[in-house]
């Protein structure tokens, strides 16, 4: 086993009231978007209200103990481990992106100890990780997105430790120290067997009515699916994005300085984000939701915008090094989300990218998937490119604490991409991509006791692919 920790750590929390965060850890402002995606694994519930384990004078244990089962079938075996790179090899390189078939039983364990409020002052250590007992077989760990994809080996790591301070009038926080977080562009992301957490600071304040602003800095991340470094260690932010590996080995280690101001009453919520990395990229991300209420069932209206430009040595190496590549484009986005009294509900959503570089760069970064639709498990990983592609969601779900089952929740999406076949071109035969049709399942069971539970299954038909699917099942208990 290994520890990973940096001395260095300082953590941001950043949360707000948005469509990829309202399931996942703590949110700054209590007025929250309706949101009937389910778009998370599991609630990563609140500290607040999580019970735990008491030890004396306010002091609390909290956890969270999580087990699961991944098969992602790509129709490509793994051939054997590259003995020179420790990189699985596939039967055929150009099937799929050369994703090997890849599954695995894991545990994953996360353990806190959270301080009481002395004068404002709290604090809170997280210690987590991930083994699989030697079961499982390494040949087939390519894209289980627990372990890192080179190493395969289990791990520990200081997932938190930080310092928060909040005036007594609850209008100024504080807070510094390594933390899951959640933003739009920079997520805990519990889609899979274990969040993102990062290092930074931040300051925010709630002074005036229905306002919020906030701003910090963001140095590392560690996060196995979302880093583009290990992520079963602490890495800074540039290094752990997905731009050109080449231009992270020469440019400087850099952090994201980013800032949000929203207004929320409770049925108009908006919020404007920017992150800033100076020879990176910036990400300006925009959303409008309006929430209503009729006698039979609420709902969603929700417009957004985000925009994606390289800047500063980025910028540069990308025009001059690259041949005129660039970090340039825009995603506009709409939903519909509506929930009955019945128990029924419904979530539809669609995202349209403008014809501009750089979606392969920056998709998925940091743990951020705000973007209205999304399939379950599979997203834009699998098409050639994104690039001035439209994409289409539909789900029908239903909440069966109408009928005396509190938590279980069952749904079916279906997720369309209109991919452009002048950019997304197939991996197997160089052939132009008119397609991605995702078809998902899930039965989703979170109880008020701690356990949870949630089991997925998605089909992907992608066009000039042989076809693509998943099962996961993960659940656990959190105290």
């Amino acid at each position: 086993m290994r520890l990973s920790y940096s001395k260095a750590a300082a953590a941001l929390l950043f949360a707000a009231s948005c469509s990829s965060s309202l399931l996942a850890s703590e949110k700054i402002v209590a007025n929250e978007v309706t949101d009937d995606d389910h778009a998370y694994e599991t609630v990563t519930q609140e500290d607040n209200k999580k019970e735990g384990i008491v030890i004396g004078d306010g002091w609390k244990i909290t956890g969270d103990i999580r087990a699961g089962y991944v098969n992602y079938d790509y129709s490509n075996p793994p051939s054997h481990i590259d003995p020179s790179s420790g990189k699985i090899v596939p039967v055929n390189p150009d099937v799929n992106k050369g994703h090997a078939d890849s599954h695995g039983v894991y545990l994953v364990p996360k353990l806190s100890l959270a301080s009481p409020n002395y004068n404002g002052f709290s604090g809170k250590i997280t210690v987590a990780g991930a083994t699989d007992f030697g079961i499982n077989d390494a040949l087939y760990e390519q894209r289980t997105f627990v372990f890192d994809a080179v190493e395969r080996k289990p791990f520990m790591i200081l997932q938190e430790a930080y310092i928060s301070y909040v005036t007594p009038d609850k209008a100024h926080t504080f807070l510094a120290g390594a933390k899951e977080i959640v933003t739009p562009m920079v997520d805990a992301d519990d889609w899979y067997m274990q969040a993102d957490s990062f290092q930074g600071a931040y300051y925010m304040n709630k002074s005036f009515k229905n306002m919020m602003f906030a701003g910090g800095y963001i140095y590392k991340m560690a996060g196995v699916w979302d880093s583009g470094a290990n992520g079963t260690e602490w890495h800074t932010m540039s290094d752990a994005s997905f731009v050109d590996g080449t231009y992270k080995e020469i440019a400087g280690d850099e952090g994201v300085w980013t800032g949000v101001l929203q207004y929320s009453d409770g049925v108009h919520n908006v919020q404007v984000w920017d992150y800033y990395m100076q020879d990176y990229y910036n990400t300006f991300f925009a959303q409008y939701d309006f929430n209503g209420k009729s006698d039979s069932f609420t709902y969603d209206l929700g417009a957004q915008i985000i925009d994606f430009q390289g800047v500063g040595g980025l910028k540069d190496y990308y025009a001059n090094v690259l041949g005129g590549r660039a970090i340039d484009y825009s995603i506009y986005s709409a939903r519909v989300n509506a929930k009955h009294d019945s128990g029924f509900d419904i979530a539809l959503g669609a995202s349209f990218y403008t014809d501009g570089d750089g979606t392969g760069d920056t998709l998925g970064a940091w743990g951020a998937y705000p973007y209205f639709a999304n399939g379950m498990i599979f997203h834009f990983f699998e098409a050639g490119s994104l690039r001035n592609a439209n994409s289409y969601k539909a789900q029908l779900g239903y909440d069966f604490g109408k009928q005396g089952i509190d938590g279980l929740w069952i749904g079916a999406r279906y997720t369309y991409f209109d991919l452009d076949p002048e950019y997304s071109k197939s991996s197997l035969n160089g052939a132009g991509q008119d397609y991605q049709k995702n078809y998902g399942l899930r039965v989703s069971y979170n109880s008020p006791s701690g356990f949870y539970f949630t089991g997925t299954y998605e089909y992907v038909d992608l066009d000039q692919q042989p076809d693509i699917d998943a099962l996961r099942l993960i659940g656990g208990y959190k105290f």
